[in-house]
């Protein structure tokens, strides 16, 4: 095997949670691209069949499951649904996840239970499911966030505090199903790439943070895609229970 065939992920399959939009789309499209079946799943379903083309224009076939990664059952049903219509799952991108920019008084019960449920418990859930199936040479890509890492000058408590607790879980994990199941776990902390949620930002907010980001620029999705590809294949045969800043040095400054 040639060191380009070790990132293939050819006859894999992927699966995706948060595949109906922003870097969820690109992930699926990359993991497609790279020889993968896709396994696409969102509450949004009406939105996943367009990624869904996506991927079968790479020649791919994809399999579109509504889920609440919220619900355990859910999860679960996401998984066993992958194995049914394939006989395996490979790789788990865990990317479902929302985020609010609310002040430390102000922010609900409800709105701090509503982003750790999703970015923190929904990932586990997932992983959870996934686990027990996957076989040795498995990986799972947990989306976590630069926020888990450093601050951005917004009151992100709840999101923050769900992604460093994803960056721990990734660790956890690593160190549960590495020697005994062979599953890698890792973790990308994606700095600000253009996507529905920085969309949401106040006018001028990405422009004050340009000065942290040392390559002058915002992320472009197929660059954070490509990294998810290589933890999900075997070019990163050696890497697990890694956190890995792909955020334009905006972690070093």
């Amino acid at each position: 095997m040639s060191v380009l065939d070790k990132f293939r992920l050819t006859d894999r399959v992927v699966v995706v949670t948060g595949a109906s939009s922003g870097l969820g789309v690109a992930f699926a499209q990359a993991a497609a691209e790279a020889g993968a079946d896709v396994v696409l799943a969102a509450r949004r379903t009406d939105r996943l069949e367009q990624t869904a083309e996506l991927v079968r224009g790479a020649g791919r076939q994809a399999l579109c499951v509504a889920t609440d990664i919220t619900d355990p059952a859910q999860a679960q049903n996401m998984i066993d649904a992958g194995m049914e219509k394939f006989g395996r799952v490979d790789v788990l991108v865990n990317n479902a996840g929302v985020g609010t920019a609310v002040p430390a008084t102000r922010e609900t019960p409800d709105q701090f239970r509503q982003v750790v449920d999703i970015n923190l418990n929904g990932s586990y859930w997932a992983a959870q499911a996934a686990g027990k199936v996957m076989k040795p040479g498995s990986a799972i890509v947990n989306i976590a966030s630069v926020l888990g890492i450093t601050t951005a000058g917004l009151p992100q408590a709840a999101y923050a505090a769900s992604k460093a607790g994803v960056i721990g879980l990734t660790r956890d994990l690593a160190q549960q199903w590495g020697s005994r199941k062979g599953i890698r776990v890792n973790a990308i902390a994606p700095g600000f790439f253009e996507t529905e949620m920085t969309a949401q930002y106040q006018g001028g907010y990405l422009e004050a943070m340009k000065p942290r980001l040392v390559l002058g620029r915002l992320g472009d999705p197929p660059e954070l895609a490509a990294t998810v590809v290589w933890l999900a294949s075997d070019a990163a045969a050696y890497v697990t229970g890694q956190t890995i800043a792909v955020d334009g040095g905006m972690t070093i400054t």
